[in-house]
């Protein structure tokens, strides 16, 4: 079992072929059928769950990072997938050291595309979109604080929506997002965070700033997600130094869990932004564009 009960994995993928046919709109639900693939090779019964269980899910996938309109075996391209339990994160470095169906050398399909694992990636220095941490960490690191920022600012790399009152909401309200992050956080965390965040966050929060572009993905069944994609900047007009520590860990946790929905299907891709961050995990990617590459 790992120390870190939350990682952020990075496969650096070469396509073993030129495709000769038409890529994927959206390579998420390609991502999610690998991921679930290489899991139940190393642990057959955590797979079932993952596949079965309804609710959060204890992890995400992203699209195919670097895919432009085509592929050739000479670029490389990325995927990513984070964990957000110690037994999923156990089984992710399980698949990925030598002999496994995701290590450096192993061939996998992606839509039923031939591609090679050329590296796994965990270290930030390698990768902007790898890292590690834990629920204890992000606490420890923001809990502390005697006066958290009043303002953070999140980039949402892929496209980010949320259901609200039954319809699709693009726009990152703020009780939409840390809603988001509290339920997952809730669900995994050894230690709950009060549901009154989602309240503070409704009404303590503002948006104060935002730099977003509206993105769609036609999915393979033929539904369209509709998202958003940019930056998005948060300051809290009534202050509060408890419930903002709270807001800062979740933000930071946004990183390896995701915000809104379809998560596991590679929407809702986020990073709190660089100068947003405090204290130890990777936070954000860094060094590199806001937006991960998705067409």
């Amino acid at each position: 079992m790992p120390v870190s009960d939350l990682i952020s994995l990075v496969l650096v993928l070469r396509p073993a072929e030129a495709p000769g046919r038409a890529l994927p709109l959206w390579w998420g639900a390609a991502a999610h059928a690998l991921f679930l693939s290489a899991v139940r090779q190393v642990n057959p019964e955590l797979a079932s769950r993952l596949h079965d269980e309804q609710g959060p899910r204890p992890f995400t996938v992203s699209n195919l990072l670097g895919a432009a309109r085509e592929l050739t075996p000479s670029r490389q391209v990325a995927l990513r997938f984070t964990a957000l339990q110690a037994e999923v994160a156990s089984a992710l470095l399980e698949a990925s050291s030598a002999g496994g169906p995701l290590a450096p050398g192993a061939r996998l399909e992606l839509d039923y595309l031939p591609f090679v694992v050329e590296r796994a990636l965990l270290a930030p220095a390698e990768h902007p979109w790898a890292g590690e941490s834990s629920y204890r960490q992000l606490m420890s690191a923001r809990l502390v604080q005697t006066a958290p920022p009043r303002r953070l600012r999140l980039r949402l790399a892929s496209p980010t929506g949320f259901r609200s009152a039954e319809k699709q909401q693009p726009f990152p309200l703020p009780e939409l997002v840390f809603g988001s992050l509290l339920e997952r956080w809730n669900s995994f965390s050894p230690m709950a965070f009060p549901a009154d965040v989602r309240r503070f966050a409704a009404e303590c929060l503002g948006v104060s700033a935002f730099n977003l572009r509206t993105r769609s993905a036609r999915l393979k069944e033929g539904g369209l997600r509709i998202g958003c994609v940019g930056e998005v900047t948060f300051t809290a007009l009534n202050y509060d130094r408890y419930w903002m520590s709270l807001v800062h860990t979740l933000a930071a946790f946004a990183f390896f869990s995701g915000v809104g929905a379809s998560t596991p299907l590679g929407f809702g891709q986020a990073s709190l932004a660089p100068e947003e961050q405090a204290g130890s995990g990777p936070g954000r990617p860094a060094g590199e564009g806001q937006e991960q590459e998705q067409e």
